[in-house]
């Protein structure tokens, strides 16, 4: 690796600075040149993004035109999140633009964005300002589909034949090139070992190249800031991830500073879900063709009746805010063979009662979720950590984009006075765009920007933030049951 460029200073701490002078907040834009929003942290503005089709599985997308208003061709084209209320220019007076010569306007920021922590390939470029310029993304899903499951090293594989051709499609899409580019920002931790691997080793061959700053992504904490790029978020906010592979409960208080509240213990939701489906032989029901497993479990559910199975709700003797989810697993699969057994099916064949057993097993999950996010919110009011005016709950992952366990916790934050919000559904899934804005937000902030990536590593497992999950426990706050709150995620 070359020696860092002059002046470029050594590698930057995870320790955010303290806070710049502000500028004024208008339209979700911090005006004066991105300096920082009160608290240190700029607030983000909304998504701009139209999208095309390209070759196989793989979508590519992209805006160009100033950061504060939509280009013609982007008016003209479908936006990709949030409605265009917040794109209208900054206007400023004239007598402001008389008092002095012009002042030099820096360019925005460029970064690139690349995820390769699972099975899918994205790749993403964003400016400063939030504007989505291109994106592509490969999904694997297909093949993992037809194997029942993740394989890693066919990950891997999936992974080094499509990185390539993903960042050179982002790349075009957005009419950048890589000299353009401020920083790579690159998914290192948590993930599969042997993908993160491949997004890794691609990136350090760019930051090599083209002498880069990297920027090393939390895949977690990326799913907990994608909301600030859509939305108006300032911190802190209470934050529940739900995924595949995760299902944690945090409190975000800045770029890189999380204080965790509880995770699960053994398995996540995703990875329940998919596994239900997998024993209830979904992928051979005519209603799931193509379908993941937690999707197909999902559509199932809404012609099923949940109450024709009751399952006991895990952990009820422990006053925290971990999760477990193995154990329900269990006892849905129970459930399964005593009705096999009855109907004189064997194991592959497709149940009469399949939609009653998918809602059962969907309302579970939610319903736990649900009963852990209770006690977090309990929590963060009883020991002022969220303030009522501005308390949030943003609810991020792939498990998110499930809108059963979605509108549970949307009628559970409005019970309590919360705010609910949740990324659209695209971003809640795996992409390109939340690296690339978690590196944009590393960037404004000054936190944890590389300019020698000498023992960079990628970390498999990752804790997310400060562990206080032992002080919920000790203040053992009781829930009150589901149906004190009214829930209904009908």
């Amino acid at each position: 690796m070359a020696p860092p460029p002059p002046n470029s200073g050594n590698v930057t701490s995870g320790v955010c600075p303290a806070p710049r002078p502000a500028g004024r907040l208008r339209l979700g834009l911090w005006s004066g040149g991105g300096r920082a929003a009160p608290g240190g942290y700029c607030a983000a503005p909304p998504l701009q993004a139209f999208t095309h089709q390209v070759s196989g599985s793989r979508t590519a997308q992209g805006t160009r035109g100033a950061p504060f208003q939509a280009s013609p061709r982007a008016q003209l084209l479908p936006m990709g999140s949030t409605a265009l209320r917040f794109l209208q220019p900054v206007r400023h007076s004239m007598a402001a633009g008389l008092s002095g010569p012009p002042r030099h306007v820096r360019p925005p920021r460029l970064v690139l964005g690349i995820e390769t922590s699972c099975d899918d390939t994205g790749a993403a470029v964003l400016d400063e300002a939030g504007t989505v310029l291109g994106e592509a993304l490969q999904s694997q899903k297909e093949v993992h589909l037809k194997a029942g499951g993740i394989i890693p090293h066919v990950a891997q594989q999936l992974h080094r034949e499509s990185i390539q051709q993903v960042v050179k499609e982002a790349l075009s899409a957005s009419g950048v090139s890589v000299n353009e580019l401020a920083a790579i920002a690159t998914t290192v931790k948590p993930g599969l070992a042997l993908s993160l691997e491949v997004g890794l080793q691609y990136s350090l061959q760019l930051v090599d190249r083209y002498q880069k700053p990297f920027i090393p992504i939390h895949h977690m904490e990326a799913h907990a800031l994608t909301i600030r790029l859509t939305e108006q978020v300032e911190f802190p906010f209470l934050v529940l991830l739900l995924s595949g592979g995760h299902c944690i409960l945090a409190v975000a208080r800045g770029v890189s500073d999380f204080l965790l509240l509880g995770q699960s213990i053994d398995i996540a939701p995703g990875d329940m879900l998919d596994k239900v489906a997998r024993r209830l032989s979904l992928v051979k029901h005519p209603e799931c063709h193509g379908m993941a497993g937690g999707k197909a479990i999902e559509h199932l559910a809404q012609t099923g009746d949940w109450q024709q199975y009751t399952f006991r709700l895990p952990m009820q003797q422990y006053r925290n805010c971990d999760f477990s989810f193995s154990g329900l697993q269990s006892l849905v699969n129970k459930a399964i063979l005593q009705k096999e057994k009855e109907e004189g099916i064997q194991e592959g064949e497709i149940l009469s009662c399949v939609k009653d057993i998918a809602a059962a097993a969907q309302h579970v999950v939610a319903a736990h979720i649900i009963q852990r996010t209770h006690r977090a919110m309990l929590f963060c009011m009883k020991n002022s950590i969220l303030l009522p005016k501005t308390a949030t709950l943003v609810v991020s992952g792939g498990v998110a984009s499930n809108q059963y366990i979605r509108k549970g916790l949307q009628t559970l934050a409005n019970a309590n006075g919360f705010a609910f919000l949740s990324p659209p559904p695209r971003l809640c899934t795996d992409n390109g765009v939340m690296i690339a804005w978690n590196g944009i937000e590393r960037l404004r902030a000054g936190c944890g920007i590389l300019y020698s990536t000498d023992g960079i590593r990628y970390e498999p497992k990752a804790p997310l933030g400060i562990d206080i999950s032992k002080r919920v426990e000790e203040d053992s706050i009781k829930v009150p049951r589901l149906r004190k709150i009214q829930w209904s995620a009908c």
